[in-house]
């Protein structure tokens, strides 16, 4: 279907929970579990999907597929996923259409139902290029099925792949980081995300940081790592362009940039988010729940999903502002402004001063953006623009 720019668009995530086992980092609602428990929640999943849009046809110009792992399921499941959404969803001529996918994990039936089945975009968790960094992670794949992977999705058509990097890690040393990034970088694809690692509670590595067995990398280690491949990915011609994020020339990441603009989004699965007309929803976490929700007559959304928060003003300016701001381009004052009403300055006068001040933020001409010296401490800038009060 063609696109029609004065047709509201929307973005739509679909979450699958499967994992063949949890990293010791990973604190996502993911497990691993049986092919009937998989293809039971498909079922349900289509039926969500095929209830929300019901007597409508809503126009989506972006489908991720998250998790978990969606590629370890059966090609067929993701054949049926995808069949749902289109007949549920307008999708537009453009659509970006995003599978998550482990090394060693898709095979060569996997790509070619993906491929046919419209997905055009592909992400890979990759996190390192050492094994035993990889091992130590608790990830099932190698540095040499990683590769054959990569190999594999380009010998099937698939231009638009994203790798995910992770530095900061047990053992990692600055030259391993470097290897990875350069070699990744040598691969050439459209988009590298690198994060640093954080130690989320109720994971295997927060309980060795309990123990005191597992030794972090120092700031000033962690924020080497960070800009050198800032540095590295810019001077490779990749725009960095969100704190976590650098991809070649128009191929950002435009379901991500929906999260980081506000724009609205639907979420299917299990504990999936959405943001619709300015309310956030959730669903259920409980696996029998969702699995008894939508196993038949389904009631409405109101009654499904439960309500996070009817946004408030205060809540659009706030949230516009510290998700806005993780674009390295910045937030534009005109956005904010057709938003909320006001001038940004009307509300945070005195906060963008002093983080002017400290050096920060920069505001020039119709945008505020972080400094360098910002992003290393963006929480902290965030956290300036949070108000008990507001004085209007």
């Amino acid at each position: 279907m063609m696109k029609n720019k004065n047709v509201k668009t929307t973005g739509v995530y679909v979450h699958i929970p499967f994992c063949v086992k949890k990293c010791n980092y990973c604190d996502f609602l993911s497990f691993a579990s049986d092919d009937k428990t998989k293809e039971r929640y498909i079922n349900a999943l289509c039926r969500e999907i095929s209830a929300y849009c019901e007597d409508k046809k809503i126009a989506a110009d972006t489908v991720f597929i998250g998790g978990g792992t969606p590629s370890v399921l059966k090609p067929e499941l993701i054949e049926r996923l995808m069949k749902t959404v289109r007949e549920g969803f307008s999708l537009t001529e453009d659509c970006e259409i995003t599978i998550e996918a482990n090394p060693g994990t898709v095979d060569e039936k996997k790509a070619e139902v993906y491929r046919d089945a419209g997905i055009n975009r592909i992400s890979l968790g990759v996190q390192s290029l050492d094994d035993d960094i990889l091992k130590r992670l608790g990830r099932i794949h190698s540095r040499k099925e990683f590769l054959k992977t990569y190999e594999l999705l380009r010998n099937k058509g698939f231009d638009n792949i994203n790798t995910d990097l992770m530095f900061s890690l047990p053992s990692q040393s600055f030259d391993k980081w470097k290897e990875t990034l350069e070699e990744i970088i040598s691969l050439k694809p459209e988009h590298i995300s690198f994060y640093s690692l954080i130690i989320e509670e109720g994971t295997p590595f927060y309980d060795e940081w309990l123990k005191g067995s597992l030794k972090e990398i120092s700031d000033d280690d962690d924020r080497r790592m960070y800009h050198y491949a800032s540095d590295k990915l810019k001077e490779k011609g990749y725009i960095h362009y969100e704190i976590s994020n650098a991809a070649l020339p128009g191929r950002g990441s435009r379901h991500n940039l929906k999260y980081w603009s506000m724009d609205e989004y639907a979420g299917f699965g299990l504990g999936a988010h959405s943001f619709i007309d300015g309310v956030r929803y959730e669903d259920t976490h409980d696996m029998e729940e969702y699995l008894l929700l939508y196993s038949g007559d389904l009631r409405s959304r109101k009654e499904r999903y439960n309500v996070i928060n009817r946004n408030t003003v205060k809540d659009n300016a706030e949230e516009f502002v510290f998700t806005g701001l993780r674009k390295l381009e910045g937030i534009y004052k005109d956005d904010f402004h057709r938003l909320i009403g006001r001038s940004i300055y009307d509300i945070y006068s005195e906060e963008i001063a002093k983080m002017v001040k400290e050096g920060l933020l920069k505001d020039h001409g119709g945008r505020i953006a972080l400094t360098t010296k910002g992003v290393d401490i963006s929480n902290y800038v965030m956290r300036e623009f949070i108000k008990d009060e507001w004085k209007l």
